[in-house]
């Protein structure tokens, strides 16, 4: 069996790489030369644990690049369609999606055999049959179902681990309306034995996956909730109270052995300066937008959102209690990408952080261990003091906000007290132990 993974960003070349990993021919097809050839060097052109050494180890055996999309649609079995699907503000965007679509379908129109075609984007229900069956059957002429196969197969990637969760999935949605491109869909996946396996229709296929994530959305802005309440009333902390939730058995079952596991998704119930990245924000929005499409009231979704936009600039009220005004103090963000183990900025949290701040005057600092090259582009026009170092993000600071979760920031309160020991620390992570500093604001405290 051999696939062709139409787009190379985060979710197409990790699902490329990993299947190459597990022995299937893999074609990774963008229409950016430069990443095809960096690809094809063995060189990842995004940041994720592990995607480099699979790189090395299968491209040109089992895996490579190439812009020619009807090539290697024609020298496959399945095409997986992994192209970015951004959301506007009143749906998402499925140009990319309808673009590729068309040329598969010209590409189908000279194919001998049964091919598949399935979508691995995130788009919202219906997707699939309504927009890109269509436009594969005018394309290629011919007959969904009977010419060839359409289907849904949604990820569940978490960017900083996605190699990880692809190898060893918690579960795999197999989405299609015909049984042929369902048993393919099986057999790409032979290698995964003991993963749970759900198949069903692909527009169930693709609510699945905006339930997972408006889920894990859900969970934060609840804690986030909290946070604000504990802060109103005084006298607790909202990480002591989401200690006490932690332990509940719905969130620590027992194992055979007798002792406790903590689940998971515990880490999505905690506080913070909010969620952000290329998934939750667009996914929660693009599922109010399409619920109320369909005359469907979004009130829990949409208070999700609300809470989290307010979230976003907390750190920045909470540095506010300390100073009168902005203008000029020296202020250090720490964590750029939306979470650690990633240089990925859309929709960071430090964003929106790092704007404000420098509406008051501030003079903003950053430091990143893997973001600033990305930073640099989203804020081209912006005076940042850009620091490769920890120590010198910390040195002759007057605060410092931390936005992102790296373990490096463990050396944090050390290292202030040498470097600015009278400096304000705002923690957006409630990750470090308030104990640790002079000068202490937390979200939730």
């Amino acid at each position: 069996m051999k696939v062709s993974v139409i787009g190379a960003g985060y979710v197409g070349l990790v699902t490329g790489a990993c299947l190459a990993d597990k022995g299937i021919e893999v074609i990774c097809v963008d229409k950016d030369p430069e990443k095809v050839r960096k690809i094809n060097d063995g060189i990842p052109p995004i940041y994720e644990e592990g995607l480099g050494a699979i790189l090395k180890k299968r491209i040109g055996n089992t895996i490579c690049a190439a812009t020619d999309l009807q090539g290697s649609v024609l020298d496959s079995d399945i095409t997986m369609v992994a192209v970015g699907t951004p959301f506007d503000g009143k749906e998402i965007d499925l140009a990319q999606v309808k673009d590729v679509s068309a040329q598969i379908g010209r590409a189908l129109k000279g194919k001998n055999g049964y091919h598949a075609v399935i979508v691995k984007s995130t788009v919202v229900p219906g997707t699939t049959d309504e927009v890109v069956l269509p436009i594969l059957e005018e394309a290629s002429g011919k007959r969904a179902g009977r010419d060839f196969g359409v289907g849904m197969n949604p990820e569940f990637l978490t960017e900083g681990q996605a190699v990880a969760d692809f190898m060893k999935p918690d579960r795999i949605v197999l989405g299609a309306n015909d049984e042929k491109t369902l048993s393919l869909l099986e057999r790409l996946y032979d290698a995964f034995d003991g993963t749970p396996i759900l198949k069903t229709n692909s527009k169930t296929a693709e609510m699945i996956k905006y339930a997972s994530n408006a889920m894990l959305a859900t969970q934060i802005s609840f804690a986030n909730e909290l946070a604000g309440l504990c802060s109103a009333l005084g006298g607790m902390d909202v990480v002591d109270v989401m200690k006490g939730v932690h332990l509940s058995g719905y969130l620590r079952p027992a194992a055979k052995d007798g002792s406790r596991v903590q689940a998971p998704i515990s880490s999505f119930l905690e506080a913070g300066c909010g969620f952000g990245g290329s998934c939750l924000p667009k996914d929660v929005k693009a599922l109010i937008s399409h619920g109320e499409k369909a005359g469907t009231k979004m009130g829990l979704l949409n208070a999700v959102i609300d809470v989290n936009r307010r979230q976003l600039l907390e750190v920045v009220r909470l540095l506010g209690k300390h100073f009168a005004s902005m203008n000029g103090i020296r202020v250090t963000v720490l964590g750029l990408s939306f979470k650690p183990d990633t240089d990925d900025m859309r929709e960071s949290p430090a964003i929106p952080v790092i704007r404000d701040l420098l509406s008051r005057g501030a003079v903003v600092k950053v430091f990143d261990p893997v973001a600033i090259h990305e930073a640099r582009k989203v804020f081209a026009s912006d005076p940042l003091i850009y620091c490769e170092t920890l120590e010198y993000a910390l040195a002759d600071t007057d605060a410092a906000i931390l936005v992102t979760r790296w373990e490096q920031f463990n050396r944090v309160p050390e290292m202030l007290a040498k470097a600015s020991p009278d400096a304000v620390f705002v923690d957006g992570r409630r990750m470090l132990d308030k104990r640790s500093f002079s000068r202490y604001e937390g979200i939730g405290l």
